[in-house]
Order: structure tokens, then sequence, then C-alpha cells
């Protein structure tokens, strides 16, 4: 139990950052698993909506703070390297 006013308000806090983080982070594999869904399935329309999709929502979770600079830039480098492929 918090002792201090100051450690009252971090515990309020911290259910709250969590309860945030938990349903981005849940919404973030979801759009991850259509993405690889529509890779899988060789859906080029489908594969760069869901890649745009699934980039931004990483660029909003750095914003925030929920994932880190560079997991988000190695995730986004992954979607442009399926979505902006050359085809040969």
């Amino acid at each position: 139990m918090a002792n201090t006013k100051s450690a009252v308000k971090a515990a309020r806090k911290a259910v709250r950052l969590t309860t945030r983080n938990r349903r981005l982070k849940t919404t973030l594999k979801t759009l991850h698993k259509r993405f690889e869904a529509a890779v899988v399935a060789k859906d080029a329309v489908a594969s760069k909506s869901a890649g745009i999709a699934y980039a931004s929502a990483m660029d909003r979770a750095v914003k925030s703070g929920v994932v880190h600079r560079n997991a988000a830039n190695r995730a986004k480098a992954h979607v442009a390297k399926h979505v902006f492929e050359k085809k040969a």
C-alpha cells in the first residue's frame, strides 16, 4: 500500500497507463497479424494497406512511449521490405 500522497497518485497513474499500453500493444499485434496474413496470401493491395496501417500505428505507439523507437523502425523496415519489394 502506498504511504505518501505522491505514491498514491503514482499507483493510480500506473493502472491507467498499464491499461492504455496493453490496449495499444494488442492493437499492434492484431495489425501485424493482419499484415503477415496478407503477405502470405500474396495479396499486394491488402498487404500494402495493412502495412501502412501497421507502420502508422507503430509511429503513434512510439510517440506515446509504448514502443521503443528502434523497435518501431525495425518493424517498419520489415513492412517496407514486403510492400515495396521489386517484382523481377
